[in-house]
């Protein structure tokens, strides 16, 4: 993922498109994790806490009314 200071400068949507893409990615590795092919288990716990901020800054940007 990028660094935080370049997401926070990120429009709305591209936040959306981004969280979207990371819940994807997570319910995968999920699958991947069930079947026993993952080859770092720590980045499940990664790709949550990525998936948390975005869905922080998503929600910042809700309140401060830039959700258009």
């Amino acid at each position: 993922m990028a660094k935080k200071k370049d997401i926070k400068e990120l429009p709305y949507s591209e936040l959306i498109v981004r969280r979207n893409e990371m819940k994807k990615k997570y319910l995968d590795l999920r699958l991947q994790m069930v079947i026993g092919h993952v080859d770092n288990p720590m980045q499940k716990r990664i790709m949550r806490r990525e998936i948390a901020a975005l869905n922080t800054l998503i929600r910042q940007k809700e309140i401060a009314g830039q959700d258009k």
